[in-house]
C-alpha cells in the first residue's frame, strides 16, 4: 500500500493513478503460466478488500484443494474490473452501489434487493460475468467528521454539518473524487464548500488524518473497524444520497465452467458476514495490526466454515 497522500491536484492525481493503474496491468498480463487449475483471487487496495480477499481464497481452499494466487492491493474498482475482464483474475470482491454508479453508470434509484438484481443481470449480459449471493454486510460510503466536533456542534447529519464546511478542509481517496456516486454529486445534493480543494489521499490514511486535524471531514467507509477506535463520528446521509452498496464475489464465467465448485463453496458464505462483523475484522487488522491471514483463518473457524 502508498502511505502518502497524492498530490493535492486532482487532474494530477488522477493522471498518477492512470499511469500506474496501466503499468500494474502490463506487468499482470506477463506473469505467469497457465493457470487452468490455479484460481486468481484479486482486490483493490484498502483493508476491508484485503479481508474480502482472504476470505474468498482461504474459502476456496478449503472447500476446493484447488491451488489459489492472490493479487491484492489492485488499486480501485476499475482495475479490479478491467483486470477480470483480462481475465489476469478468476475473482474479487465487488460492492453492489460501486458497480451500478461506477462501472454500469446508472443511477441508483431502487431497494437494495433490484440494486443487486440489476447488477447481476448487467453484469452477465454485457460483460459475461457472474454475481454471486451477497455476503451480508452492506458498506456504504461514511462521511466521518471527529467526534468532538460532532458534540461541540451538535451535528448529527450531512445537511447540518454544510453550514460549517467553508472552514474545514476534506479528505477523499481518489476514486470518491471521480465517481459519479462521489464527492461531486455529494457536493451538489447537499451544498458543500470546503476551505481549499479536497486533498486526495490513501484510503488506509484518511481516518488518521481525521484524527491528527490533518483535515476535517473524510469520506470514509461504515464498516471501518476504526471508526469507534478513534472516535469518529458517522454523519448520517438524510437525503439519502449514497446507493446499497452490499459486498458480493464476481467471477469470470469461464473459470466457473472449470471449476463450478468454487462458486458452490462461496455460496457458503452468502449471508455470513455481518455490519459489525466486518468491522471488527477491519479493527484486527487496522486497529490490532493482526495478520490478515490469522484473523481470517479464525473467523471462519468460528463460523464452521
Amino acid at each position: 500500500m502508498i502511505l502518502r497522500a497524492l498530490p493535492s491536484n486532482p487532474r494530477t492525481a488522477s493522471q498518477l493513478i492512470v499511469c500506474l493503474s496501466f503499468l500494474l496491468l502490463i506487468l499482470l498480463s506477463a506473469c505467469g503460466p497457465s493457470r487452468e487449475n490455479r484460481i486468481v483471487v484479486g482486490s483493490k487496495n484498502f483493508t476491508e478488500q484485503l479481508v474480502l480477499g482472504e476470505i474468498i481464497a482461504q474459502q476456496i481452499e478449503a472447500k476446493t484443494h484447488l491451488p489459489v494466487e492472490r493479487r491484492f492491493y489492485l488499486a480501485g474498482s476499475y482495475i479490479c474490473h478491467q483486470a477480470i475482464l483480462g481475465g489476469r483474475i478468476d475473482i474479487y470482491p465487488e460492492y453492489t452501489g460501486t458497480a451500478l454508479t461506477a462501472i454500469l453508470k446508472e443511477k441508483p434509484n431502487a431497494s437494495s434487493e433490484q440494486v443487486y438484481q440489476q447488477v447481476k443481470d448487467e453484469y452477465a449480459r454485457r460483460f459475461g460475468l457472474t454475481v454471486g449471493s451477497a455476503f451480508g454486510f452492506n458498506d456504504t460510503f461514511a462521511i466521518e467528521i471527529r467526534g468532538d466536533d460532532a458534540r461541540r456542534l451538535g451535528l448529527k447529519t450531512i445537511s447540518q454539518a454544510a453550514s460549517h464546511t467553508p472552514k474545514w478542509r476534506a479528505g477523499f481517496g481518489y476514486e470518491f473524487m471521480e465517481r459519479p456516486d462521489g464527492y461531486k454529486g455529494l457536493a451538489a445534493t447537499y451544498g458543500l464548500r470546503f476551505a481549499e480543494p479536497p486533498r486526495i489521499m490513501d484510503l488506509g490514511l484518511l481516518a488518521r488524518a481525521l484524527k491528527d486535524k490533518q483535515i476535517d471531514v473524510a469520506a470514509g467507509n461504515t464498516t471501518d473497524g476504526l471508526i469507534a477506535a478513534l472516535d469518529l463520528f458517522v454523519l448520517q446521509d438524510d437525503r439519502h444520497y449514497f446507493p446499497p452498496y452490499e459486498a458480493v464475489p464476481v467471477f469470470r464465467q469461464e473459470m466457473l465452467a472449470r471449476h463450478p465448485e468454487v462458486k458452490q463453496a462461496l455460496d457458503e458464505l452468502a449471508g455470513k458476514i455481518s455490519d459489525e462483523e466486518m468491522r471488527q475484522l477491519n479493527y484486527a487488522v487496522d486497529g490490532q495490526k493482526r495478520d490478515a491471514k490469522e484473523v481470517v483463518r479464525e473467523f471462519l473457524h468460528r463460523k464452521q466454515l
